[in-house]
């Protein structure tokens, strides 16, 4: 599934190309993020026309509406939204998580009230795969129990036990789907922020021996620095041949880290939300292009970038379109925000290639900033 191409010398970075049915990912990889079967603000040709070869779209989203016998009906996910790539499925986990006051965990699953009109649901592990399956996933992700770092230890390891035992039914369902389907499952490890914790389920899900294996718990509001040692722990544990996710970053500074720990796929929301507020990337961090400063700036967003936005319009044009609260708006930062981590991620492999990550990782983030900030 997985083939490594090369190896920092200096790092655990590495570069490879992931084997999927509709066809290879470079890696290491950020996912857009299309919730419902489309990345917001942008259409799928743009996506594609980037280089982007993988998105992600939820489960329990899609779940709850237009609901599986529509997509089914529709000739699966990929014929139903028009992308011809390869789609990493969420199984919803997360939203449960958010959705605490709405959801009550059982001993089979989680109960949960639909945000959209309040009706009651149960997603079992055993469904959550199914409903993948039926949606023609590419990378199918268990039904698990995160926890925030408000948590306790007690929570935190019941979670961690739930976990563990949805994973095992998840694969158990994963064996048996229909001949000639191929999507992948990947299973997840938990345990908030407590090592031991962190250790007993990584040894528990690597057990299990999935196609790949995914982090998840991690940038749900705890410190960069407990981000990062939590890789520090995990990633010397990842099997070397499997492809390795980290749910849910999707900042420079995180990514950069999560590479240098060998990490190859990562997705978060945070660049097309922050996008749709008026929010860029730029070589210099993040600018909000609603200020007053960019009134009379005929500049482009960021001098050297391929995207829309900065072949045909000035930061002024931007900020008239914010301002005025015309669509065209966030559909241009949008292209932009994800054209920036295409390219970003495209630097970060050639570094890799050159045995160069920690330099180029020092050089970016002096430029960029060590954190996400605005300037």
């Amino acid at each position: 599934m997985i083939k490594v191409h090369h190896r920092d010398s200096k790092s655990s970075a590495r570069t490879g190309t992931m084997d999927l049915p509709h066809g290879k990912v470079s890696l290491p990889s950020f996912m857009p993020v299309g919730t419902n079967g489309a990345v917001k603000a942008i259409s799928h040709s743009t996506v594609e026309n980037m280089g982007t070869r993988l998105i992600l779209a939820n489960t329990y989203h899609l779940y709850l509406r237009p609901g599986i016998e529509v997509i089914r009906a529709g000739g699966g996910l990929h014929r139903f939204s028009g992308w011809n790539h390869n789609i990493l499925t969420d199984s919803g986990g997360y939203q449960v998580f958010s959705l605490a006051p709405f959801r009550k965990i059982l001993e089979d699953g989680v109960k949960f009230r639909s945000h959209i009109d309040g009706s009651y649901h149960v997603l079992t592990p055993e469904l959550v795969i199914e409903l993948q399956e039926g949606f023609g996933s590419d990378i199918l992700m268990p039904l698990d129990v995160c926890t925030g770092p408000e948590s306790g230890r007690k929570q935190a390891e019941e979670a961690l036990q739930t976990t563990t035992r949805w994973a095992r039914k998840s694969l158990e369902r994963w064996n048996a789907r229909k001949e000639g389907y191929e999507g992948r499952l990947f299973g997840i490890i938990q345990g908030q922020f407590f090592t031991d914790l962190r250790l007993q389920s990584a040894y528990e899900i690597l057990e299990l021996d999935t196609p790949g294996i995914a982090i998840g718990g991690l940038s749900v509001g705890e410190s960069f620095e407990v981000y990062e040692q939590m890789l520090e722990v995990l990633s010397p544990l990842l099997p070397d041949d499997k492809p390795r996710y980290v749910m849910g970053i999707g900042t420079p500074d995180y990514i950069l880290s999560a590479v240098q720990h060998g990490i190859d796929v990562f997705d978060c929301v945070y660049p097309t939300r922050i996008a749709r507020n008026g929010s860029v990337f730029t070589a210099d961090g993040l600018i909000d292009l609603k200020k007053a400063r960019f009134e009379k700036d005929f500049a482009p967003i960021m001098q050297g970038c391929a995207c829309t936005a900065c072949v045909r319009y000035s930061r002024a044009y931007l900020r008239q379109m914010f301002k005025t609260n015309e669509m065209y708006g966030p559909m241009l930062a949008t292209e932009h925000n994800l054209r920036f981590l295409h390219d970003f991620l495209t630097d970060i492999r050639a570094a890799i290639e050159a045995d160069n990550f920690l330099p180029f990782k020092t050089n970016f983030l002096a430029r960029f900033g060590s954190k996400a900030s605005h300037v």
